[in-house]
């Protein structure tokens, strides 16, 4: 599909014919770095990163200035500035990103009811039965487009298509701020010169083995028997890839959004070896991770621990509990057990507590007693004290011996959808 910098960009003429493109995917351009430049407009035409301060950080975000230096989400800061020494890097900051989000899915909601949320940057919206209020889906394309920048400040960029899959590849050809639409009749001419690695589901191994089987476009595989394909890729994989390389994807948006975990993580700015330290970080993530899920609505039974060692081994280990629990404490408890399970211990480069297999709260039976009850008391407080004073006033007196260690923030604060 190209790079993500804007380079291969392309958009529909206004006389698009829409009528057989009703879903639509829209993302919104470079979402975190946008947030940051709100405040900060005069960066708008520099090279933005977002990402921790420590060279150790990760990038969280780059504006499209920086991507065409090859800057991109996932690599080290150190190389993004390697790449582009004279960006700008700002500190991300979570609760604007989801503020920000909450509004731009208001919008979605209030022009179809069938909005599939992917995350908190995008979503795929079903605008057939859209037609009689606002026009074909073109028109409502546009009208979401210029709604969510007279409401945010923001751009988002917008694919329509018959299918979902060749709607999402639409919109990341659009960007940035753009709109296309694939008819569905331009479908197999839309998707047929791609690079085989445009399909969903083809990684970099998947694309070698296609690759040594001459197949280099999207059209090679959808003109092979899909026994070949299926014998390079397996029966599964083969006929999903043969499928989507010939525009079929059935898959309806669906508006139910499971969340499948709640993480934080911390890159420390020196390894440590100091277990105060680590039982300090897994405490203050493993409370961190009780705020989201009571906030979300959310319990879960299995607890992950994440540890990557100097050297960048990295291991989790998880263990599933009776009871699926919302309290910070609980899931402290469970994964010091863990790590000190896990016996000696190299140096420490990054932590991390994740809390998975989640159901919607407020439903478990409670026994005759409740073992954690003093624990969940304290914690309902610190959330009535936070709601009304804001986070931080109430905290466990073992987090106040140190200072919270400074990393990278770029995953804390995730939820996986």
């Amino acid at each position: 599909m190209g790079r993500q910098d804007g380079s291969t960009r392309q958009v529909s003429a206004a006389s698009v014919d829409s009528s057989t493109a009703p879903i639509l995917h829209v993302d919104l351009d470079a979402f975190f770095a946008s947030v940051e430049l709100l405040d900060r407009p005069e960066l708008a035409k520099v090279p933005v990163v977002v990402a921790g301060k420590s060279l150790r950080s990760v990038v969280t975000a780059a504006n499209y200035p920086a991507r065409k230096f090859g800057v991109r989400s996932a690599i080290p800061l150190s190389q993004a500035m390697r790449l582009c020494p004279h960006a700008i890097v700002l500190e991300p900051h979570f609760e604007k990103y989801r503020h920000y989000s909450q509004q731009v899915m208001a919008i979605f909601d209030d022009m179809t009811p069938l909005v599939e949320r992917l995350g908190i940057d995008e979503a795929f919206l079903d605008v057939a039965g859209a037609r009689g209020v606002y026009g074909p889906p073109a028109v409502v394309a546009e009208l979401i487009r210029s709604r969510v920048f007279a409401e945010t400040g923001l751009h988002c960029s917008v694919g329509a298509a018959s299918t979902k899959f060749v709607a999402k590849l639409a919109s990341g050809r659009a960007k940035p701020d753009g709109l296309l639409v694939v008819p569905a009749a331009a479908t197999l001419d839309f998707l047929h010169p791609l690079p085989i690695g445009a399909l969903w589901g083809v990684g970099a191994a998947t694309e070698e083995s296609l690759a040594k089987r001459g197949f280099r476009t999207v059209g090679d595989i959808a003109r092979a028997p899909m026994a070949t394909v299926q014998r390079a890729v397996g029966d599964a994989s083969g006929r999903k890839l043969h499928e989507l390389s010939n525009g079929i994807d059935p898959r309806p948006v669906t508006t139910r959004s499971v969340e499948k975990s709640v993480g934080h993580e911390v890159t420390f700015e020196v390894d440590t070896t100091d277990p105060e330290t680590l039982r300090r970080e897994l405490l203050r993530q493993a409370n961190a991770v009780g705020v989201r899920l009571r906030s979300g609505g959310w319990v879960g039974r299995t607890v992950v621990l994440k540890l990557r060692y100097s050297d960048f081994s990295t291991i989790t280990r998880s263990r599933t509990i009776a009871e699926p629990t919302d309290l910070g404490r609980r899931i402290y408890e469970e994964v010091r057990e863990i790590y000190e399970g896990l016996g000696t211990h190299g140096a420490v480069r990054l932590i991390g507590v994740r809390v998975e297999q989640l159901a919607p709260g407020g439903g478990q039976a409670m026994g005759l007693w409740d073992d954690d009850e003093s624990w969940r008391e304290a914690e309902d407080t610190m959330d009535a004290v936070s709601a009304r004073f804001g986070r931080g006033l109430l905290t466990p007196a073992a987090l106040l011996k140190a200072a919270k260690p400074r990393g990278d923030a770029s995953n804390a604060h995730r939820i996986e959808y």
